[in-house]
């Protein structure tokens, strides 16, 4: 392994530095390390950010000048909010084809608070890096598969 046996907090904020690009198997691997997180735990406002692994959604995110995610509530959750020109955030129900909703959803074997879209079949999965981190990897049919295989990662941080 590369990161010389480091425990996952370190190998996060590793990763998280990194200019890029980042190896999507050093995510997968980190992935399975962390531990999962109840839907309930992760309500609140988070600034969010992609991993530079070149995948196309990081594209997409950038062009629409993402922000973050809003958890107000289980049924009520901003997945896509972007910065204004005038500098003020609003949620992107055009891209995101409406808004989503939070569950406790099992991936790759294990429970873990999961974010529904409303109107994609897509589904963001998240795990804890601490108590104002997650780790977050897209999941579902519309484009979240990149031409390589791997799936977009991502973070967010408690704001």
């Amino acid at each position: 392994m590369s990161d010389g046996g480091l425990p996952a907090h370190e190998r996060w904020k590793k990763l998280r530095a990194a200019a890029g690009p980042v190896d999507p198997a050093e995510l997968d691997a980190l992935w399975a390390d962390l531990e999962t997180v109840d839907a309930a735990s992760v309500l609140g406002f988070w600034r969010g950010f992609a991993f530079p692994t070149g995948h196309p959604v990081e594209r997409v995110l950038a062009r629409s000048r993402w922000h973050g995610k809003r958890f107000t509530a289980p049924d009520d959750v901003q997945p896509l909010v972007c910065r204004a020109d005038d500098g003020s955030l609003y949620s992107d129900t055009a891209s995101g084809r409406g808004e989503a909703s939070l569950w406790n959803v099992e991936f790759r074997g294990e429970v873990t608070a999961t974010m529904v879209y409303d109107g994609m079949a897509v589904l963001d999965h998240f795990k804890r890096v601490d108590d104002t981190t997650l780790m977050g990897v897209m999941n579902g049919k519309a484009a979240t598969v990149s031409p390589s295989g791997h799936l977009f990662y991502f973070g967010l941080e408690r704001e």
